[in-house]
């Protein structure tokens, strides 16, 4: 296996921070690699020392001669001249590119939608693209060349379900086995898994590796936590006794050997700083009502363009409600009206057709995708701008401050005290949701939460989501956040109706790749629509397809039980605390009798899901 690049005790300083301190690694031919790490702790810089693009401050970086590297910066130039064309296929006529089957898949993969919708097509101005467009403009150029090692950095920003999907068939199937190298830093733990076979951490100026993707990764890194573990609490026994020997009266302690001294000393020194907790607290939910939020036979219709045109309808008749405790995953193509839904439901937008009903008791918080909330607070501290919302709340029956949980939230004390204006893009994403939360609502509406988090956050946030106890709507091209912390999800295709997808991301990418084909007069291998029912099955029974959508339900129908059991467990403890108060019995006694019935629901949907997944 031919050896591509190696560095050699690599350091980097920026300003009083060792980002990188005397790293050494190497990459060779056939290396698939995902770089993960806290933001911040320096992947990118580390991207660019291996590519050359920075000098490193001490080390060296040898990379093998001849080496051809495509490389995928994190920001594009907003201002960046020339044509879609240009950039992509250069001055190559169009019978040259799209003879190239490469070169072909990437522009459809990644272009699809510049060359139908925007004028001129892939002869566009890169100014005429929105900054996602721009930015898979980039990824294409990167992508179409023959090169050796491919390097990216967050490639998957911009890129919906679909079209994460597509890059990570790409980069597997790009090169022979053996052949070829990646080298991809993301936050995406699904593409991760799907594409990556080594995982290299930054973290504290160091990098670790680790075999397998994210999902291996996680173990790995959990075993070595327990090891640490194990070996600090060796360390710390031998440093109380080192440390209470040496205690043992004045007189005596100048006169211990100086081993046993410099011992001691080199114990305490070899103790390494506290890594930064990024827990998060889960807050409670204020009690829902029966009803909570329902779309009505909603008509949305986007205006026409000041130019001219016609009105666009995103949603057409559709009636989609949302019950106490439900968790439900949106997905869809851009364009197609998610984040509009999720306007209905607040009251931001209103229907030309159709009604939105509300709970009395809803409370509804929203995370949008924008950090525009945060401007009015650019100038307080992280810690006064979650006391502007509330200075306490109670946690698990406890009092917790305001200081407490930003602490909580990942944020050291200095950074507790830096101007919210002056925070990082993940620091500020952590904050506006812990505003959120500290009102303790409960629904939770999430577009996009994913946007500038690093993976021991996502971990965090999804270990908030988990223990939410409200209704919760998810709008995200996440799709591991999507199925970790929703129980089903629905899709918007753009044909302005909500579908109900039992088979998950994965029906959904079916559904798309058919609609493609269908635009494209093509017949999917093994359709047969004439023997097909409504969804699309054999008539002659249950197909692959459908037995693992009912055993995915089966699952979903298993944890809503678990929950359902964990509320009804909550609600008798109550019940028996409030024994002397009538009022507050009667009304527990109901919402129980609810919990139970809606469990025996629950049961019998899981047995007709076990039955038909075999």
């Amino acid at each position: 296996m031919a050896h591509l690049l190696n560095a050699e005790q690599v350091s980097v300083v920026l300003g009083a921070r060792d980002v990188l301190a005397g790293v050494s690694l190497g990459l060779d031919d056939g290396d698939r690699i995902g770089v993960v790490g806290r933001n911040g702790d320096g992947k990118s810089t580390l991207l660019r020392v291996l590519t050359g693009e920075h000098e490193p401050d001490a080390g060296r970086v040898t990379r093998s001669r001849g080496l051809r590297v495509g490389v995928l910066p994190q920001v594009d130039d907003p201002h960046a001249a020339g044509t879609v064309r240009s950039l992509v296929v250069g001055d190559a006529a169009d019978h040259e590119w799209a003879g190239d089957a490469r070169v072909r898949d990437v522009v459809s993969g990644l272009l699809d939608d510049v060359q139908t919708s925007v004028p001129g097509g892939i002869d566009a101005p890169l100014q005429a693209l929105s900054g996602g467009q721009r930015r898979r403009a980039a990824l294409a150029a990167v992508l179409v060349g023959d090169h050796d090692l491919v390097v990216l950095d967050e490639p998957t920003n911009h890129l919906d379900v679909e079209g994460v999907a597509w890059l990570a068939e790409h980069l597997r199937t790009r090169w022979p086995a053996g052949r070829g190298a990646l080298l991809v830093v993301t936050h995406d733990r699904w593409f991760l898994d799907a594409c990556c076979s080594q995982t290299w951490e930054v973290t504290g100026g160091g990098v670790e590796a680790y075999e397998g993707g994210y999902a291996a990764y996680v173990l790995a890194r959990a075993e070595r936590a327990r090891v640490a573990q194990v070996t600090a609490d060796r360390q710390a026994n031998l440093l109380r006794k080192e440390l209470a020997w040496l205690r043992r009266g004045a007189p005596a302690r100048t006169s211990k050997p100086k081993f046993r001294l410099d011992a001691a000393a080199a114990l305490v020194s070899a103790e390494p700083p506290p890594r930064e907790d990024v827990s998060i607290t889960a807050t409670g939910s204020a009690r829902l009502g029966k009803d909570v939020l329902d779309l009505e036979d909603v008509t949305y219709r986007v205006p026409a363009p000041e130019g001219g045109g016609d009105p666009r309808t995103l949603l057409e008749g559709v009636t989609f409600r949302l019950a106490p405790g439900e968790r439900v995953g949106v997905v869809g193509v851009n364009g197609a009206g998610k984040t509009t839904v999720l306007r209905l439901l607040t009251g931001e937008l209103e229907p030309d057709a159709g009604r939105v009903r509300r709970g009395k008791t809803v409370q509804v918080a929203v995370l949008s995708q924008s950090l525009r909330e945060l401007e009015e607070v650019a100038g307080l501290r992280a810690l006064e701008a979650v006391e502007r919302e509330r200075r306490e709340l109670v946690v698990d029956g406890k009092p917790v401050s305001a200081s407490s949980l930003v602490e909580r939230l990942g944020f050291t004390r200095d950074r507790a005290w830096t101007p919210v204006g002056e925070l990082s893009g993940g620091e500020r994403r952590r904050l506006q949701l812990l505003r959120l939360l500290v009102h303790e609502p409960n629904v939770l509406l999430l577009d996009e939460p994913t946007n500038d988090l690093d993976t021991d956050v996502l971990a965090s946030v999804e270990d908030v989501l988990d223990s939410f106890r409200g209704t919760l709507v998810v709008v995200s091209h996440d799709r591991y956040l999507l199925e970790r912390t929703t129980d089903h999800q629905v899709a918007l295709l753009g044909d302005g109706r909500v579908r109900d997808l039992p088979g998950g991301v994965e029906e959904y990418l079916a559904l798309r790749a058919g609609a493609k084909a269908a635009e494209q007069g093509a017949v999917l291998p093994g359709s047969s629509p004439s023997a097909a029912g409504p969804a699309g099955a054999p008539a002659g029974g249950p197909s692959p397809a459908q037995a693992r959508a009912a055993r995915k339900e089966a699952a979903r129908l298993e944890r809503r039980m678990e929950r359902l059991q964990a509320a009804e467990a909550d609600l008798l403890g109550r019940m028996a605390t409030s024994a002397t108060d009538h009022e507050a019995v009667t009304a527990l006694d109901a919402e129980l009798r609810g919990v139970r019935d809606e469990r025996e629901q629950v049961e019998e949907a899981w047995l007709e899901a076990a039955e038909a997944a075999g």
